[in-house]
């Protein structure tokens, strides 16, 4: 199936931040235009909803990250920081984005997901087989996983214009 996209089409956005700040200071050496990234995923379609899922550190370093995504739009439900004895340290979204995904499903015509990371395959095959949802993947495509590229209607790889989708000088540290 090939990706549809008009301007009535209602759009759910599901952004794993972490996901795709860590692909960018790994590729790039750089930080994420997350207010872009949306803007171009949303192809002027009707946003219903854009969320971003991110993770609060004891320092609260975040704060003014969060402010400039609620400043474009983007909703931010936040999770602490989980440090372990031995210093291990986890900070996941993914069940979360995935329920929110599938409570959104009924009200949009399709789902873009924000994210690399190929955990969210049977999410994709859940929201089309079950909600008839169009899903959509925009990650750089560098580090996104293949078979994601594959599971999904349509793909958008910010490797192919990453200074747009990008804060400051891109370093391009890896090819």
């Amino acid at each position: 199936m090939s990706v549809i996209k008009h301007k009535s089409q209602r759009v759910g956005i599901f952004i794993d931040t972490q996901n795709l700040y860590h692909s960018a200071k790994n590729l790039y050496g750089a930080k994420v235009n997350f207010g872009q990234v949306v803007k171009d995923a949303l192809d002027g379609r009707v946003l219903i909803r854009a969320t971003a899922y991110v993770i609060t550190t004891e320092s609260g370093d975040e704060k003014s990250f969060f402010e400039a995504l609620t400043k474009v739009g983007i909703t931010t439900k936040t999770k602490n920081l989980q440090i372990f004895p031995g210093g291990s340290k986890k900070a996941d979204w993914d069940v979360g984005m995935a329920i929110d995904a599938i409570s959104l499903a009924g009200k949009v015509d399709a789902v873009v997901l924000i994210t690399g990371d190929g955990d969210f395959i049977p999410l994709v095959e859940y929201l089309k087989i079950n909600h008839g949802c169009q899903v959509e993947c925009v990650s750089f495509g560098k580090s996104t996983s293949s078979k994601l590229i594959e599971a999904v209607d349509g793909f958008m790889d910010l490797d192919q214009n990453p200074r747009k989708y990008l804060l400051g000088t891109p370093t391009g540290r890896r090819t």
